[in-house]
């Protein structure tokens, strides 16, 4: 078997087979493969698509290029989440203990964030002590004994996909639905789940800014899913302004919190029923979605699910106070905030800018090495359809450098679009896919 004969073809628009498909990932990812000839593959893969059979085999092949995580020692059936990313989207943080605490046992590996925000790990560092680095056996263990612990991803977990993906990004082949699904399922297999629950954002603040685009992937995924032995449920959210009103990591984690004590933005405890129901569904804890909402609302109702989260945050050596006082929590030095220039209704707040806002005040990566500052970020103080008048308050921003502070402000300014009129409210949750 030659790599030349296989970008063959798919260049002329031919079916790959599964062996083809292994060959090439197992030779890219042992360094057998060079670069330009893969760069070449994924370019003809761009233009030509991928089948239904071809996408299962590239996301089997990429699963099985590293370790496979072993959960079977784990009580109970497994249900993942996944996020296709967006702003203020601190769902993991409250979403694991809400179906912890109905008996689901989560075990989740998360990474860190490269850019707006930091990611899952980032947030939860927020809480003093707190820690990732788990062993494969005190992960199952902390799982079976409190039903939730959260580790780093390691390197061997589907190493194929790093390469690949480094590839496609520096070639202008990231944008194929056939690559982006297989790239995030390739990971969600990996790490072992029985079943998945995906979010899968659209709107200005999401990869997938058209709702058609991220339908497609979610069925893409769904498919994929379904076709490896996994239950596979996708909803589709709107991300066209900010998830709740923290963005930023410490900021997210108390609105997290408030969340689990029934206090928390209707869009986000929304998105939590609605996710949350399905992974009770998916792990065999609930008939529907009415009996799943229930019991999460019983979760949060009796405190099982603050608690929950406060066995998670002491089992990886964090500090279980701060979860009940979260004024332990970073703090910002600096709190300013950004008044209203007129009266109006806020018809549009740009969600990629307010992302950019939260980076520019310290509370995201630029690059791997940077420094994340777990204090800064924002918190929104209105929302798309929100009536305000001149010099009452948009927003709050946290940080420490004055300079960052005036850049951030001018930056929100033109992201906050205000109108005459109240824009058209669009629902938060598009579709769910099954």
């Amino acid at each position: 078997m030659r790599m030349y004969d296989i970008i063959l073809k798919k260049r002329n628009g031919g079916e790959l087979t599964k062996e083809e498909i292994d060959f090439f990932v197992e030779g890219y990812t042992r360094g057998e493969i060079p670069d330009y000839q893969v760069s070449a593959l994924m370019m003809a893969v761009y233009f030509r698509k991928m089948t239904e059979a071809e996408t299962l085999a590239l996301t089997m092949a990429m699963a099985h290029s590293g370790d496979m995580l072993d959960l079977s020692a784990i009580r109970g059936i497994k249900v993942d989440k996944h996020s296709t990313g967006g702003v203020g989207d601190k769902t993991s943080i409250a979403l694991a203990p809400m179906v912890a605490a109905c008996g689901i046992p989560v075990a989740k590996m998360s990474g860190r964030g490269l850019g707006h925000t930091g990611g899952t790990i980032d947030k939860l560092e927020s809480f003093p002590g707190f820690s990732t680095e788990l062993t494969t056996r005190q992960f199952i263990d902390n799982v079976n004994r409190i039903g939730i612990a959260i580790m780093g991803q390691t390197a061997d977990l589907a190493p194929a996909d790093k390469k690949l993906y480094a590839l496609r990004d520096v070639t202008a082949t990231v944008d194929n639905l056939s690559l982006i699904a297989s790239s995030i399922m390739s990971k969600k297999l990996a790490a072992g789940a029985d079943a998945i629950v995906l979010d899968v954002k659209t709107g200005s603040g999401a990869f997938m800014k058209a709702e058609e685009d991220a339908r497609a992937l979610a069925e893409e995924m769904v498919r994929i899913g379904r076709n490896a032995g996994r239950r596979t449920i996708a909803v589709i959210s709107d991300m066209d302004q900010p998830l709740g009103f923290g963005v930023g990591n410490a900021l997210e984690v108390k609105e997290a919190i408030e969340t689990l004590k029934g206090r928390g933005p209707e869009d986000f405890t929304e998105l939590c029923m609605t996710l949350g129901s399905r992974m009770l569904i998916a792990g065999g804890k609930a008939e529907c979605v009415e009996e799943a909402a229930e019991k999460l609302e019983n979760a949060i109702r009796d405190g099982s699910a603050l608690e929950k989260l406060a066995e998670f945050v002491e089992a990886q050596g964090g500090d279980r106070t701060a979860v009940y006082q979260p004024e332990k929590l970073p703090q910002a030095s600096i709190v300013r905030t950004v008044a209203a220039p007129g009266d109006g209704y806020v018809n549009r707040l740009t969600c990629d800018e307010v992302g950019i806002c939260s980076l520019i005040l310290g509370a995201g990566r630029e690059t791997k090495e940077s420094a994340v500052d777990l204090s800064a970020g924002l918190v929104l103080r209105k929302k798309a359809g929100d009536y305000v008048k001149a010099g009452e308050p948009l927003a709050e921003l946290h940080g420490g450098d004055e300079r960052r502070l005036k850049e951030a402000e001018e930056r929100f300014l033109g992201a906050c679009v205000l109108s005459d009129n109240p824009p058209e409210k669009s629902p938060l949750i598009k579709g769910v896919i099954s």
